[in-house]
């Protein structure tokens, strides 16, 4: 389901490329949910985290800008200590990663 509402949203094309670019975040998540499937859901879900966080590590600085601009949610983030944390994971990089 996940996949075909990424292949919805951004085309066959650029979802298969994004996808073979991330082929360790791919092998990892797809990996975990095979060892789910086998009966070890627990070492499974782990994999699958990791696997999940490789292959969208480069989403979460949009993530966090648009985070920023919610009521409660920016005010926290702009907070003096957490403001420092959240520039630096947000860096440069401004634009989508498809």
């Amino acid at each position: 389901m996940f996949l075909s509402g990424v292949t919805t949203t951004i085309g066959p094309r650029r979802t298969y490329k994004f996808f073979k670019r991330n082929s360790k975040g791919t092998a990892a998540f797809m990996g975990g949910v095979s060892l789910v499937f086998v009966g070890w859901p627990f070492f499974g879900m782990l994999v699958e985290g990791y696997g999940f966080l490789v292959l969208f590590s480069s989403f979460f600085p949009t993530v966090l800008l648009f985070l920023k601009r919610l009521p409660v949610i920016g005010t926290f983030l702009s907070l003096p200590g957490v403001k420092n944390v959240v520039t630096t994971l947000i860096g440069r990089t401004q634009t989508l990663p498809v």
